[in-house]
């Protein structure tokens, strides 16, 4: 069995988060009562505004107390480029085609025979591989992005940085290994400007996670999934890497920044404030706890 739907039958709770989700119910909630309640269905636990102690208390609260306008910016997949050129460098940055407002402004004709389309404010819907332009059907294509750019993508986890997200079309170089799979992304989880875990992600039929130290050695940390075997080798450039996401994620008390590495060569993909919305449980309380401990939050506390 599928292990997404295996994971479902197993939790109930986590099915009836799903329909809170859903556009029609998801606005009867104000933010606070909102994420309480998906919180405890993802969960199972309470979740504690006043005094977070958990790695995923401590998202939850920052987002809905946690206000930093510079992070509206950065979750732009197409805004953040510039910002990313700034601090570390253009050549870090996923070549460009173009931005849009709707499907219809695209001009399919002069892109490529290779790219990749997706909407600036969300995380997937809409987004289209293209690997033969010749073999592409426009119009499904476009029916996919207009389904992308109605999605209010802040409502669906209350995701405070995506509040205002202006939803836009972009199209950028297909980045391709030549392995014969998706590229492979690292994500760093940074705490005050400093990286102190990466962990890579494989998903597909099933979904296998394998966290590493800044060493790169295997850590016992992981969202319920199981590690992937053999584990992955440590990269030449990890360390040109760490260095970039330092620069990258100075300012902010936790951000995850994600690195594509391609036949030697890095290219950021993105920032994210919000590490699985911050509502997906750890294997253990006790791994969500110690990363919870590397997170300091912001002085100007504002609680309930």
């Amino acid at each position: 069995m599928n292990e997404r739907l295996n994971h479902l039958l197993k939790n109930p709770k986590i099915i009836l988060a799903h329909v809170m989700m859903l556009p029609g119910i998801r606005t009867w909630f104000d933010d606070v009562s909102y994420v309480r309640k998906i919180y405890y269905l993802y969960t199972g636990r309470r979740l504690n505004l006043s005094n977070p102690q958990s790695f995923n208390e401590k998202l939850n609260w920052e987002k809905i107390y946690w206000r930093n306008p510079l992070m509206s910016r950065l979750v732009d997949k197409y805004d953040a480029k510039a910002y990313v050129a700034e601090k570390i460098g253009q050549e870090y940055v996923v070549p460009n085609y173009g931005v849009w407002g709707s499907p219809e402004e695209i001009p399919f004709d002069r892109l490529p025979q290779q790219f990749i389309l997706k909407c600036t404010h969300n995380s997937g819907t809409g987004m289209y591989i293209c690997r033969d332009k010749a073999k592409m059907d426009v119009e499904s294509v476009k029916r996919g992005l207009r389904k992308g750019l109605k999605e209010r993508f802040f409502m669906n986890a209350r995701e405070w940085a995506y509040k205002d997200a202006r939803p836009r079309i972009i199209a950028d170089k297909l980045l391709d290994d030549h392995s014969g799979h998706e590229i492979q992304d690292y994500k760093f989880l940074c705490f005050d400007g400093k990286p102190k875990y990466v962990y890579l992600s494989i998903k597909g039929k099933n979904v296998y996670e394998n966290y590493y130290d800044m060493d790169f050695k295997p850590v016992d940390i992981n969202h319920q999934f199981p590690r992937q075997v053999p584990e992955f080798g440590k990269p030449e450039n990890f360390e040109k890497m760490k260095q970039l996401v330092e620069k990258l994620s100075e300012g902010f008390p936790h951000v995850r920044i994600d690195f594509f590495n391609v036949e030697g060569h890095v290219y950021f993909a993105e920032f994210a404030f919000y590490d699985w919305a911050g509502i997906r449980p750890f294997e253990t309380y006790e791994m969500d706890l110690a990363l919870g401990r590397e997170m300091t939050l912001p002085e100007e506390w504002k609680t309930e």
